[in-house]
């Protein structure tokens, strides 16, 4: 069987090329119109990527993208709506978001952001180190781990913490972040970059991790070891 996607329209116009789109490329496909079948859906079978409208009848998709993460989804959140605007990408993606696509979409885009999304968020990569204060990441099974504690991440914040864990006390560029967790596909502002990492940080510092993510001025960012042992 397939992956699963979970598509969130409230337009049966959108929802049904998309359903078949996505089916016809080996997806396991549910489509649903509301906010609230949405998280009902995703609790009861977890999707690989859900493919979010904003306007939906019930309530905001935006309530829906911060639901789903608050309650321990960890699959991909694709945005798909009419907002345009630079500062409602910035704010889908602070809600949990991964990507964003605007309307209107060719078809043959959205496959190739949902073939990239998926192998960023499923996909294996070579294994990064343990760090000295006992952060453990499983590239292959995608977690990550604080001493027993487990980090619950999104799929991008996972690829950063992956790039910047095997180049630790090295600068990472912004340029490299970009074009490794992003892809040639999107053309949003880079200040999802910093949005992602923000997010990242507060996870890290919310189960004690000692290793901060530092910004170096107009270069990148870099992970560095617990201070008081530097």
């Amino acid at each position: 069987m397939g992956q699963r996607v979970l598509v969130v329209e409230d337009e049966e116009d959108i929802a049904f090329p998309l359903v078949r789109t996505l089916e016809r490329e080996g997806y396991e496909v549910e489509w649903v119109d509301s906010g609230q079948k949405a998280l009902d859906s995703l609790k009861a079978l977890p999707a690989s990527l859900m493919i979010l409208d904003l306007g939906l009848p019930d309530f905001d998709g935006l309530e829906v993208c911060r639901r789903a993460r608050d309650s321990g989804y960890e699959g991909a959140i694709m945005i798909v709506t009419a907002r345009a605007g630079e500062l409602d990408r910035v704010v889908g993606l602070d809600y949990g978001a991964d990507d964003y696509l605007s309307k209107p979409f060719g078809l043959a885009e959205l496959q190739a952001r949902v073939r990239a999304l998926l192998r960023r968020t499923t996909g294996a990569g070579p294994a990064a180190p343990e760090s000295s204060d006992g952060l453990r990441i499983d590239v292959e099974s995608r977690r990550v781990w604080s001493g027993q504690a487990e980090v619950n991440l999104t799929g991008k914040e996972f690829d950063l913490l992956a790039i910047l864990l095997a180049d630790r006390d090295k600068v990472v560029s912004r340029e490299r972040l970009m074009a490794e967790v992003w892809d040639e596909h999107w053309f949003g502002s880079t200040k999802t970059l910093d949005v992602t990492l923000g997010r990242l940080r507060h996870k890290l510092e919310d189960v004690g991790v000692k290793e901060r993510i530092v910004a170096v001025r107009g270069v990148g960012f870099r992970l560095e070891g617990d201070p008081a042992h530097a």
